[in-house]
């Protein structure tokens, strides 16, 4: 099936499910567009170790009826040395790529995709100072400001690196990100690459649930991006889905410190191989955040991207256009049907 007589499909599925124009209260129901993160080399060269998703690629997406977009990238690329300018190319080509999803109504996610490192040193240490980090987000958060179709994720999935020593950069970034006037809505992740089956790990200093009850946002428009797979370590490397039930365990247990403490979560991340467990846990996954709108602002599944080929965890369309599994595995959720999806409490201003 081309995929042009899809995309026609799948706009016509989603205006007969009621799906309304995307608005930025709508709860956010879509996939991250990988590509842009791509590549050992860095900054590496675009083209040849990285590219920015196609505007076929978002179209497709668009089409399933998902209304965001969470586009990795990396600090690197955007900011060859600390405290430098911006490097015009790349930031043409992260403009463009954002235009091209929001003109088709799409919510963008910008994911500095670097593990809480820049050119792999860590955040916060003498070879990165948390000023790097927070002059970075000094330039990127005026040029999309006041957008409530721009979302900034401050940092993807810090690793090496303990909680306690994570939350000062990200309270530097946030007042950074204030400072320059953007209103934004911010998501924030713990550490442990912000799993949810970590958020109460113990670290030294600390747990994500204990020490990220830390953030300070003036504006309080802010939630915490929380990542989920369903393999042996949690990873999404794995092929079988066997930690479901653990995963759900998790998510319902991180849905119950968000609902403590007053705060709101994006799934950011989560991912499954092409086999019956998987689609089961996927489709358990979604459905948890979909049931809960107050706290859930929604989901973005891992992964779509014009270079995928047959990765395992692929929601890109195969070359005759059908749909991967993973995608029809969770089509049914992505409409947002009731009232509490379309008014996305989590996503209120606050």
């Amino acid at each position: 099936m081309a995929v042009s007589r899809i995309i026609a499909g799948g706009v016509l599925a989603a205006l007969l499910l009621g799906a309304l124009p995307v608005g930025a209260a709508e709860c956010l129901r879509g996939a991250n567009a990988a590509g842009a993160e791509f590549g050992e080399a860095l900054p590496g060269e675009f083209g040849r170790h990285y590219i920015y998703p196609s505007a076929e690629t978002l179209r497709y997406l668009r089409s399933k009826g998902m209304n965001v977009v969470r586009l990795p990238f990396r600090w690197e690329r955007l900011q060859k040395q600390q405290f430098a300018e911006f490097d015009a190319a790349e930031l043409t080509r992260l403009r463009e790529t954002v235009a091209a999803a929001t003109g088709l109504g799409m919510t963008v996610v910008l994911d500095p995709h670097n593990f809480a490192m820049y050119y792999q040193k860590t955040i916060g240490s003498d070879d990165v100072p948390i000023a790097a980090f927070a002059d970075f987000w000094r330039r990127l958060a005026p040029l999309f400001a006041g957008r409530d179709d721009v979302i900034y994720l401050l940092m993807n999935e810090p690793a090496l690196i303990t909680a306690q020593h994570w939350l000062p950069s990200a309270n530097a970034a946030i007042a950074e990100i204030r400072a320059a006037g953007a209103d934004n809505f911010i998501l924030v992740p713990g550490t442990i690459w912000t799993g949810a089956v970590h958020w109460y790990a113990d670290q030294p200093g600390g747990s994500n649930a204990q020490v990220m009850r830390g953030v300070i946002d003036p504006l309080n428009h802010y939630g915490f991006d929380i990542h989920q797979y369903l393999d042996d370590d949690y990873s999404g490397t794995k092929t079988a889905c066997n930690k479901v039930d653990e995963a759900i365990a998790a998510l319902e247990r991180v849905t119950a410190w968000m609902e403590e403490t007053g705060n709101r979560a994006f799934l950011g991340e989560f991912g499954g191989h092409a086999r019956p467990d998987c689609y089961r846990g996927l489709a358990r996954l979604v459905g948890l955040v979909n049931a809960r709108p107050d706290i859930w602002a929604g989901w973005a599944i891992w992964a779509a991207g014009d270079w995928w080929g047959d990765h395992p965890l692929s929601v890109q369309p195969l070359e005759d256009g059908l749909d991967r599994p993973q995608m029809v595995a969770i089509e049914h959720f992505i409409p947002r049907r009731t009232e509490q999806e379309r008014t996305c409490e989590a996503l209120r201003r606050r």
